[in-house]
């Protein structure tokens, strides 16, 4: 059983690069080193896509934390390299981006985001990785995969 669950906040163009590279690996910035530091073979990992504000995959940790310094992720600051990483494995993913939960609608209802007031849930994804609860983390887990299958069903009719 996962000891961790995790949430990823990550811009668009992040994402892409962490999709095309077979969502085997996943960089975080030196602000959230000591979080990675604490990351666990087995943990689980929620992505939440800013500016669209969109859940669309989740993963489980598969390494402990390295460190690689090879440019693959961006940042507004051209020093930072993402090099605090971990590998990963994909577990569920919503493939058409359309189709990506709407955390407009979901996110209110998480247990984590209720620290704040409802009109101001955003500001619990500010920051790049927050520890949430196991609930939370199901929740929208099985909320991705009864979508990720309804696709599928779709595309079989």
């Amino acid at each position: 059983m996962p000891r961790n669950y995790w949430m990823l906040t990550i811009s668009p163009e992040n994402f892409k690069v962490t999709r095309d590279l077979g969502y085997t690996i996943q960089g975080f910035t030196a602000a959230s080193r000591k979080k990675v530091e604490r990351m666990e073979v087995g943990d689980r990992l929620l992505y939440y896509i800013t500016i669209v504000q969109r859940f669309p995959c989740s993963a489980t940790v598969t390494s402990t934390f390295f460190q690689e310094h090879t440019p693959l992720w961006r940042s507004h600051r051209p020093e930072e390299l993402f090099s605090h990483r971990v590998q990963i494995k994909l577990e569920v993913v919503v493939e058409a981006p359309d189709d990506f939960l709407d955390a407009r609608y979901i996110a209110p209802r998480m247990d984590y985001v209720k620290k704040w007031i409802p009109e101001q849930w955003p500001l619990a994804f500010i920051g790049e990785l927050h520890l949430i609860p196991r609930k939370d983390f199901t929740f929208l887990e099985d909320e991705m995969r009864k979508v990720a299958q309804a696709r599928q069903e779709s595309v079989r009719t």
